[in-house]
């Protein structure tokens, strides 16, 4: 066995399990990154992957590595820096074990990510979320979980990933009903619920049985909990059946991470400063949160009301003839 097999072998078992305690979906994340770079590495080289060196990943593969993660499978520059983050991981990890490999080592940490567009977050408006919610078949056990799945991301902001790690025992219906979760960093957090929220769940609960180690949203078997991806599936299949009431809809990719957006939007609307956002959202730094301000058009009008010359009425420039607003508007 070559240096590469322990080094990899131990960079998970020793660095990111048992020092760094990386969650579940980070050690998972990493472990698809090799797969499929020591799966390319052993078409390039003809060697299989227990028979690799270290010397093989050198930087040159490694750069056609990321040539082939977007011109063959088709990722864009997010997750090609993704990918290269979790490489560069393991590199700095080796250069600590195999000093005598640090040339090698020191290309490959050279390597640079890829600079990337910064699009403007997506999230529902206040009519889009009312067609989201009607989009459930309440009479059905399917539909109210779906409703109260909804319901429970648009009011809170959780992430997909706490949303299906929810059991019955994180949702606390006191008089101060709220729901905790633990997010990225592991780190727990409680996110206040509605009268109208906490009400739902309490219903959900009590018809999947309330036991509370049970998942708090169930596969339609009973005795799992929903994955990610099948969220992802059940919110684009209600997004595409409320497009057909609210045609706005249609025009979006909707997605569990857009209901997390429309939660920040909805406090921000509401006057909530960004460092209770923040918080309420799990974000590691306020400035993470800068983003939701950024794609606020709303609150940028009333900035620039308030720098309107003395005397000049608030507003923008709407013209007044039909053909001048035609042309405006291209």
């Amino acid at each position: 066995m070559t240096l590469l097999a322990p080094t990899l072998e131990a960079f998970f078992s020793e660095r990111l399990i048992n020092q760094r305690r990386v969650s579940a979906n980070t050690v998972s994340a990493y472990r698809d990154t090799f797969r499929l770079l020591l799966a390319f590495a052993q078409g390039q080289t003809g060697r299989a992957p227990s028979k690799l060196r270290l010397e093989d990943l050198d930087a040159a593969l490694v750069g056609k590595f990321l040539h082939y993660l977007e011109s063959e499978r088709g990722n864009g520059a997010r997750t090609r820096n993704v990918r290269l983050a979790a490489i560069h991981s393991l590199f700095r990890y080796a250069a600590l074990r195999h000093p005598d490999h640090s040339a090698l080592i020191e290309r490959v940490l050279a390597v640079p990510p890829k600079r990337c567009d910064r699009t403007l977050v997506a999230f529902l408006g206040d009519d889009e979320v009312d067609a989201l919610l009607g989009a459930p078949d309440r009479s059905t056990p399917i539909g109210r979980r779906d409703y109260a799945l909804l319901l429970l991301a648009i009011q809170s902001g959780l992430r997909v990933s706490e949303l299906v790690s929810l059991t019955c025992e994180d949702v606390v219906l006191s008089s101060e009903p709220y729901v905790r979760c633990t997010g990225k960093g592991r780190k727990e957090r409680s996110t206040p619920l509605t009268k109208a929220t906490a009400s739902t769940l309490k219903n959900l609960m009590r018809e999947v049985g309330g036991e509370l180690s049970e998942p708090l949203f169930p596969s339609a078997h009973g005795a799992m909990a929903l994955t990610r991806y099948a969220v992802s599936v059940l919110v684009a299949r209600h997004a595409a059946s409320a497009a057909l009431q609210c045609p706005s809809l249609g025009t979006k990719r909707i997605t569990p991470h857009v209901l997390r957006h429309t939660a920040a939007m909805r406090l921000l609307h509401a006057g909530v400063d960004s460092s209770v956002i923040a918080l309420w959202l799990g974000h590691e730094s306020v400035e993470t949160t800068q983003v939701y301000i950024h794609a606020d058009l709303a609150l940028k009008e009333r900035a620039l009301d308030r720098t309107t010359p003395v005397g000049v009425v608030p507003g923008r420039y709407r013209p007044a003839d039909k053909l001048l607003a035609f042309l405006e508007a291209l």
